[in-house]
């Protein structure tokens, strides 16, 4: 097989990788957190920048439904319910802050994205974060939508103050989920596409009205396709919206072994809004068959990297959480689903599998590189897949996700030399630099490969 970078199409400019900080970053301190903050966005490690900071809707601890710690948060907006007030205390969710700090002075961080899971509990109508008591029902009244843009843009103004260099709010996430009902497991409300517009346009209005240096983000649909041409239309047709947004941000999730829908994504909505940066701002494997030790679940999260970036036109890519609670499961393996795994209070904690999926991308691919069109299209089984990209410094980049028995592949490219980078189950990111000659390179079984040429 040979793919040829030398006649390649040049497609979107890429903005960077990153992760998400929800939930566990409240409880990452210490050693730990050092060690942590430098794999994710040090030069030695990742150096991811793109980093999402979770503004938790807090809990009324007499009336929450949430029982896993790790799935709600602490806010800087406390309400006092006998005298009926409301305080910021930015000394609330300090561990997280502490520890966004520290990955901001790593240096790499150039879009921090503050987004909301919820509104604060005390203006929802349940009084609680998990939603509503109806499945697919909007768990903050209309007369609190102005509200609820107070509280997030007060506490986006008081880090604004503090030097953090906010880009982006996001004030919904997942808008089409039932959240709420008689199952509740983490933050979370519903929006039909109306409230997400009206909610959105009193936000605009704010940022605006206060002349903040931020844009809007969103809404982060759950999924690439179903309800992304109601909300995407609604959000063009309102001027106000549009006047403070430049991105439309989505996640990829059900779709893990469906080329066809990124596909349908990039030439439906992409293709036709050049306008629009295209945002991938969550994923993980859903659901969860791939073991932290298991390499499978690397390979997963290459080729849905790769996928999401060539086929559906991201311009960014960001995990979902970079770390999640240890999942034992009958089987003796831990399923827990992000980069890092650790128990509650981080101390023990290890890396995932899928974290070297995310490094054979982030460490070789800088923001400013360009996704190539070389032609390559994936067999039916989408068990090969090979993505290239324009770095800067003239360096061509692939990235080669073998699924399969090994393969061979020549490179047809203008460069004198490669570096091959090299993971399996029992290697990871094994390097080799080689004179080059015909451009060949073996796959191993089950491996991600990345060539840079120069």
């Amino acid at each position: 097989m040979e793919i040829n970078l030398k006649n390649a199409k040049k497609m979107q400019t890429l903005k960077g990788f990153g992760t998400s900080a929800c939930w566990w970053s409240q409880y990452c301190k210490g050693a730990a957190a050092e060690k942590i903050a430098e794999l994710l966005y040090g030069k030695t490690g990742l150096g991811l920048n793109i980093y999402r900071y979770n503004i938790g809707g807090g809990t009324d601890e007499t009336n929450c439904r949430i029982t896993n710690p790790w799935r709600k948060t602490e806010s800087m907006y406390v309400w006092d319910k006998e005298s009926k007030e409301g305080v910021y205390d930015y000394s609330q969710d300090k561990t997280a802050v502490d520890f966004m700090k520290l990955c901001l002075s790593k240096g790499n961080i150039d879009t921090l994205i503050l987004f909301a899971n919820s509104p604060h509990w005390s203006l929802t109508s349940t009084g609680q974060t998990s939603g509503s008591l109806l499945e697919h029902t909007c768990n903050i009244p209309k007369m609190n939508y102005r509200k609820f843009a107070d509280i997030v843009l007060n506490i986006t103004e008081h880090f604004l103050n503090e030097g953090l260099p906010v880009k982006y709010i996001s004030p919904i996430n997942e808008p089409q989920w039932k959240w709420g009902g008689d199952n509740v497991w983490q933050e979370g409300c519903h929006y039909e596409t109306e409230e997400v517009i009206e909610i959105y346009h009193i936000f605009a209005e704010e940022i605006i009205k206060r002349r903040l240096p931020v844009k809007l983000y969103g809404p982060e649909s759950g999924e690439m396709l179903g309800m992304t041409e109601n909300y995407l239309n609604a959000m063009l047709a309102d001027e106000t919206i549009m006047s403070v947004t430049d991105i439309f941000a989505y996640h990829s999730y059900h779709s893990d072994n469906c080329l066809n829908t990124r596909i349908t994504f990039k030439n439906d909505f992409v293709t036709k809004h050049p306008e629009l940066r295209f945002d991938m701002s969550e994923w993980c494997e859903l659901p969860n068959e791939s073991h932290t030790k298991n390499f499978k679940g690397a390979l997963i999260t290459a080729r849905i990297i790769g996928q999401d970036l060539i086929f559906g036109g991201a311009e960014s890519w960001t995990a979902w959480v970079a770390v999640n609670q240890t999942t034992i499961r009958e089987d003796g393996f831990d399923y827990a689903d992000a980069m890092l795994s650790s128990n509650d209070d981080f101390s023990q904690w290890y890396i995932a599998e899928r974290y070297y999926a995310m490094a054979h991308f982030a460490k070789f691919i800088p923001v400013g590189s360009v996704c190539l069109d070389t032609g390559f299209f994936p067999e039916e089984d989408n068990s090969f897949n090979v993505f290239s990209f324009l770095a800067p410094e003239n360096k061509t980049v692939t990235v080669i996700v073998n699924e399969t028995e090994e393969k061979e592949i020549t490179l047809n490219g203008n460069f004198s030399k490669m570096k091959i980078i090299l993971s399996t189950q029992n290697e990871k990111m094994k390097e080799i630099s080689i004179p080059f000659t015909n451009g060949k390179i073996t796959c191993p079984k089950n491996s991600i490969v990345t060539v840079v040429g120069e």
